[in-house]
């Protein structure tokens, strides 16, 4: 009898000892999908400037902020993906001592001009904002944790302009004026861009590249932008 009971006590503890383990993996397996981070979110903080002629001066640190929520499709088993998103990107560009002309009405109605300014601004800016999608082939170093390892991605994002604006900052008889004017009227309708990242875990170093100009043929000089910055990733 006594045999019996500890034959038996032996194969509970076994059986015991096997499902414990099993529920181990489990949860293991569970906390790698957990930890399998998508990217869904990029952040990215960037300084901002054009490739331009020698007429028109910008100064300052432009600065541009770029936010998107995207999804990461994997291709496979490999350590590749590629992800498709959707966002808000912004872009500021100080100038040196020059005025756009965005409000004229007389023969020249047709372009924007760069001209020096006349009011003694403080700070003036073009400022623009678009609507944009994100595409992006991704490549993880790490698969099971992609809050750690190399990343790189290589892409392009396609923009729709939703908002411009000129804005010059001057004091009168000490008193702070602000002049704005809101204009897309001389602006490229849309922006496409190359773009690339790379870093480790939630951290990569962005990199944009224009491949249209910011005016519209024949409405403005000829500018290309690019810019250069941080994203940060996650979720």
């Amino acid at each position: 009898m006594q045999q019996r009971l500890a034959m038996a006590a032996i194969f509970l503890f076994s059986s015991v000892t096997s499902f414990a383990q099993d529920v181990e993996k489990s949860d293991t397996k569970v906390t790698g999908i957990e930890k399998a981070s998508r990217d869904f979110v990029m952040l990215q903080f960037t300084y901002d400037a054009w490739m331009k002629p020698d007429s028109v001066k910008t100064t300052g640190l432009g600065r541009g902020f770029n936010g998107y929520l995207c999804y990461d499709f994997p291709l496979g088993k490999s350590n590749f993906s590629f992800a498709a998103g959707i966002g808000i990107g912004t872009s500021n560009i100080y100038f040196d001592n020059q005025v756009l002309t965005l409000t004229d009405t007389g023969a020249l109605a047709t372009q924007v001009r760069v001209v020096p300014e006349t009011q003694d601004y403080k700070k003036y800016k073009l400022t623009t904002a678009y609507l944009e999608a994100p595409f992006e082939i991704r490549y993880f170093g790490n698969k099971e944790n992609r809050n750690k390892g190399f990343k790189a991605a290589i892409g392009v994002r396609v923009g729709t302009l939703v908002g411009a604006h000129t804005k010059g900052r001057r004091n009168v008889d000490g008193t702070k004026v602000i002049d704005k004017v809101n204009t897309k009227r001389y602006m490229e309708t849309w922006r496409f861009g190359g773009t690339l990242r790379l870093g480790y875990g939630n951290f990569t170093i962005f990199g944009a590249y224009g491949l249209n100009n910011v005016f519209k043929p024949g409405s403005g000089p000829e500018v290309t932008p690019y810019s250069i910055g941080l994203c940060i990733s996650g979720l």
